[in-house]
């Protein structure tokens, strides 16, 4: 081979080198394009802002929903405060419920010591009679403790037997009243302002008529007798 031959070659395989180097940097270069295409940057910045009208939507609702939280809030800061206020209440109302219980029971005692020295007995003897009148005297100065504490006794004899007040010890039999009627008191109730403080003990009847079919004729001649009026 001749060296003209050899020159000739030479510049022909450095061409072909460079053209191959080329297309790999376009390969490379229209990769990098598509890549920077597909990125989120570049969506980001194809989107469009939102109208001005879109905007103001979404501004007024997040406005409302702002409003109603705050309503939300001052609604529950004022119910939290009612609730308070009402356990501050209820606890000056009723603090001394367990001394004025500790009063019933001395009350109580101070009316079984006056039956046990009934009328007739006191007249034959003064020293029983003075006794009687300070036992009295004192079971009403207890009863007006009571009072200014809020504390009343509620009428239990001859009234429906009613389980939120009233304690049945014992049942007997009565056709004469209504069934569920109290018949005996063995231990007076009492309130405390509108809360029950000690429920009453009470004897009711069973074996009469139900107190409905009574009612229901009270009822019928009570409108007879306006009527004829």
């Amino acid at each position: 081979m001749s060296d003209t031959q050899s020159k000739s070659e030479g510049p022909e395989f450095d061409v072909e080198t460079t053209e191959a180097e080329d297309a790999t940097l376009e390969e490379v270069a229209t990769e990098n394009s598509n890549a920077a295409e597909d990125s989120p940057e570049a969506e980001s910045a194809e989107e469009s802002p939102p109208a001005p009208a879109e905007r103001i939507s979404q501004l007024e609702a997040a406005l409302a929903d702002a409003h109603r939280n705050r309503l939300l809030a001052l609604a529950e800061a004022e119910n939290a405060g009612k609730r308070a206020d009402k356990r501050i209440s209820d606890n000056a109302k009723y603090a001394t419920s367990n001394i004025c219980k500790a009063i019933l029971q001395v009350a109580d005692n101070l009316e079984r010591a006056l039956l046990a020295a009934p009328e007739d007995k006191r007249v034959n003897s003064d020293l029983l009679k003075n006794l009687a009148v300070g036992v009295e005297m004192t079971g009403k100065e207890l009863e007006t403790v009571l009072e200014n504490q809020g504390v009343k006794k509620f009428i239990s004899l001859d009234q429906p037997f009613d389980a939120n007040l009233h304690q049945a010890m014992q049942e007997v039999e009565r056709t004469d009243v209504p069934t569920g009627t109290i018949v005996q008191v063995v231990q007076e109730g009492y309130m405390m302002a509108d809360r029950l403080l000690r429920p009453a003990m009470v004897v009711i009847a069973r074996g009469g008529p139900k107190r409905e079919a009574v009612e229901t004729e009270a009822t019928d001649e009570n409108a007879s007798v306006d009527t004829s009026t």
